[in-house]
C-alpha cells in the first residue's frame, strides 16, 4: 500500500462533524491566509454554483496550507475548466454517458454487489465490511466499466489500484490532521500541517507516474481495438468531436477510474458506519429496494465523504448574491456542506425518517456546469448496496463501538480503515 495511507483512531464520524454556520455571504480566511468569501445558504450556492461568472482559473493551490490533490491541482483535470473548454469537455463526456448506456449498465451492477453480498454470507461471521464490502464493490464495478477486469495488458489489480488511486488523490500535508475544528469565523478546517518525507514524495510521484503510462497506453490500445467499455467511449467520442487535449483525455480517464473507485468505497464505509452505528433499527427496513433508494439519497445528502467543507471558486465580476456584493477578484468558498443541512431548506436533518424523500434536490454532487458526471454511478451502487446487503444479513450488527474505528486518511475522502461486524 502507498505510504500516503495513513489511518488515526479517536476521530469522530464524518457525519458528525460540525460544519460552518448557515449566513449570508461574508468574508472569512481560508487556512493558507487567503481573503475570501463564504457563501453557505442553500439558495446562495445553488446560485453560485450556476454563475459563469465564477471560475477556478488559477486556483489551483489556493485555499489549502499544504499541497492540493492531483486530482484538483491539475490545470488539465475537468474541474479546473472553465468556459468554451470546459463546455467541449463535458460535451464529449455526455457522448460516453448517454442514458441508455447508463440504463445497460445497471444489470450487470447490482450483479457485481450481488456477488459480493453472497461471498461475505458464504465466508460467515465475523467479518470486516471494508475488505469484504465496500472496497470489492466499487473495485468490481470499475474494472467492469473500464474494461479493466480481463487478462491482457489492460488488467488491473486491486491493490496497484489503490495504490495509484492514493497518489491522485493524495492531500498535501499531514492527513491526521483533518478533524472538523473551526477557526474563528467558523470556517472548516481543511490543511495539513507539514510535507511528507522524501521516500513518501518519491513514491508518491512514481505512482502518479506509473499511473499516467498506463492511462496514456489505455487509450492508445481503445484507439486501435475499441470494445464497449467507457474508456473505449471516451476515445471515440474526443476523436470524433476533436479539439480535446490529449492531457485532458488522460486526466479524465484516469480521474474516472480512480475517484469513482474510491468515492464509492468511502460513499458506502461512511454510510454503513452510520447505519450500524446510531440507526441499527433502520437496518432491516432496508430490505425494501424503495426504502433502500430513499435513505441512499438521504446519505449521500448529509454524510461528506472528507473532512474538506468547501470548494473554492474565484468572481470574475462584482456578483450581487443574498444581500451582499463580492467584487470581481475576490476568491468564493462555497460550502456545500453547510447548505446540505440549512435548516431552512432541511429542518428535518439527517437524524430524521430515512425514508422520507429530500425536499429539494441535494447539493452533494454539486450543481451547475460542473455537476458530477458520475454522481449516477455513486447513487446507482449505493442502492443497490444497501438494499442486497440489508435484505441478505437483517442481523447485521457493529461489534467495534464507532469512536473506537480508525480512518483511513490521506486523500481527498475519508473512510473507515476496518467495519468489524457479526450477524
Amino acid at each position: 500500500m502507498d505510504s500516503a495511507a495513513t489511518t488515526r483512531t479517536a476521530l469522530p464520524p464524518l457525519h458528525r462533524l460540525p460544519v460552518s454556520p448557515v449566513r449570508p455571504p461574508h468574508p472569512t480566511t481560508l487556512p493558507d491566509g487567503t481573503p475570501a468569501w463564504l457563501v453557505t445558504r442553500y439558495h446562495d450556492v445553488r446560485q453560485v454554483l450556476g454563475d459563469p461568472r465564477i471560475t477556478r482559473a488559477d486556483l489551483h493551490d489556493v485555499g489549502t496550507a499544504g499541497a492540493t490533490a492531483d486530482v484538483a491541482a491539475n490545470p488539465a483535470s475537468l474541474f479546473n475548466q472553465d468556459g468554451p473548454a470546459h463546455r467541449r469537455l463535458r460535451a464529449t463526456i455526455q457522448r460516453a454517458f448517454t442514458p441508455r448506456a447508463i440504463a445497460g449498465w445497471q444489470p450487470w451492477v447490482a450483479a457485481a454487489v450481488q456477488q459480493s453480498v453472497d461471498a461475505l454470507v458464504t465466508a460467515g461471521p465475523p467479518a470486516d465490511l471494508v475488505t469484504a464490502f465496500t472496497r470489492p464493490v466499487p473495485f468490481a464495478v470499475t474494472t467492469r466499466l473500464m474494461g479493466l477486469d480481463g487478462d491482457g495488458p489492460d488488467s488491473l489489480d486491486e491493490e496497484r489500484l489503490h495504490r495509484w488511486t492514493l497518489a491522485l488523490l493524495a492531500q498535501g500535508g499531514d492527513p491526521s490532521d483533518g478533524d472538523g475544528d473551526k477557526d474563528a469565523n467558523g470556517y472548516g478546517d481543511m490543511d495539513g500541517d507539514g510535507e511528507a518525507n522524501g521516500t513518501a514524495a518519491a513514491d508518491h510521484a512514481e505512482a502518479l507516474a506509473e499511473y499516467g503510462a498506463f492511462t496514456t497506453e489505455l487509450i492508445e490500445r481503445r484507439r486501435r481495438e475499441p470494445g464497449d467499455d467507457l474508456v473505449s467511449r471516451l476515445v471515440q467520442a474526443a476523436d470524433h468531436d476533436g479539439g480535446i487535449p490529449e492531457e485532458s483525455l488522460v486526466h479524465l480517464v484516469a480521474g474516472l477510474t480512480a475517484s469513482g473507485n474510491e468515492s464509492v468505497a468511502g460513499a458506502l464505509g461512511n454510510a454503513l458506519v452510520y447505519l450500524l452505528g446510531e440507526r441499527a433499527e433502520h437496518w432491516p427496513r432496508l430490505a425494501d429496494p424503495d426504502t433502500a433508494e430513499r435513505t441512499a439519497e438521504r446519505l449521500l445528502h448529509f454524510i461528506p465523504l472528507g473532512d474538506d467543507e468547501a470548494t473554492i471558486r474565484r468572481a470574475t465580476a462584482p456578483i450581487e448574491l443574498g444581500g451582499a456584493t463580492i467584487p470581481a477578484g475576490a476568491v468564493v468558498a462555497i460550502s456545500l456542506g453547510s447548505a446540505n443541512r440549512d435548516p431552512d431548506v432541511y429542518p428535518d436533518g439527517l437524524d430524521a425518517d430515512l425514508d422520507l424523500p429530500l425536499a429539494v434536490p441535494t447539493l452533494a454532487f454539486s450543481a451547475g456546469p460542473h455537476y458530477c458526471i458520475g454522481a449516477w454511478r455513486v447513487r446507482l451502487e449505493m442502492r443497490e448496496s444497501l438494499h442486497r446487503l440489508a435484505a441478505a444479513l437483517p442481523g447485521l450488527r457493529l461489534t467495534t463501538p464507532v469512536p473506537d474505528l480508525a480512518w483511513q486518511l490521506g486523500s481527498t475522502t475519508r473512510s473507515p480503515a476496518r467495519i468489524p461486524v457479526d450477524w
